[in-house]
């Protein structure tokens, strides 16, 4: 496996500069499972050990999306930031969005982020929880997906970084 100038792992075929798997071109393909992940068990050097196999109970479920919004992209980085360093979030995404919606009796349409987080469903309680503590929104959005599938592999890095705070 070969690693990143800041320890994290990328496919040997990978472009110099890309790291380890959020976006389907950083695995060294143009698909969604293309390239090599991170396996079950490594971690990257200087990097904190992945949870447990015996954590995930033998099959490793699919992950969960965890979307919010945010108005500032300063705003959806720190957020996305802190979830992925508490270990709460494998992956955070960012994007800028237009919003249309009505609050406190007005219609509003604003520039957003939207934030995509790729989480465990046995830790979603704890990055809900998380979210809401840090979230700048008084009423923030914070939905939940459970997917229905994931490559094997990618499910499992998932899984192994987002275990929860530790």
């Amino acid at each position: 496996m070969t690693v990143d100038a800041m320890g994290r792992p990328k496919a040997a075929n990978a472009p110099a500069g890309s790291s380890a798997p959020c976006e389907a071109g950083e695995r060294g393909g143009t698909g969604p499972t293309a390239g090599p992940l991170p396996r079950s068990g490594m971690a990257p050097s200087g990097g904190s050990a992945p949870c447990e196999a015996g954590e995930r109970g033998g099959t490793i479920p699919p992950p969960w999306l965890v979307v919010t919004t945010v108005g500032t992209r300063e705003q959806a980085e720190a957020l996305g930031r802190a979830m992925v360093d508490l270990r709460l979030a494998a992956c955070a995404q960012i994007e800028p969005i237009t919003s249309i919606y009505r609050w406190q009796g007005k219609v509003h349409q604003e520039g957003e982020y939207r934030l995509l987080l790729k989480t465990s469903a046995a830790h979603y309680a704890q990055a809900e929880a998380a979210l809401r503590a840090r979230h700048p929104y008084e009423l923030p959005a914070i939905h939940a997906m459970a997917t229905d599938a994931a490559e094997p592999a990618y499910a499992a890095w998932v899984a192994d970084n987002s275990c929860g705070a530790r």
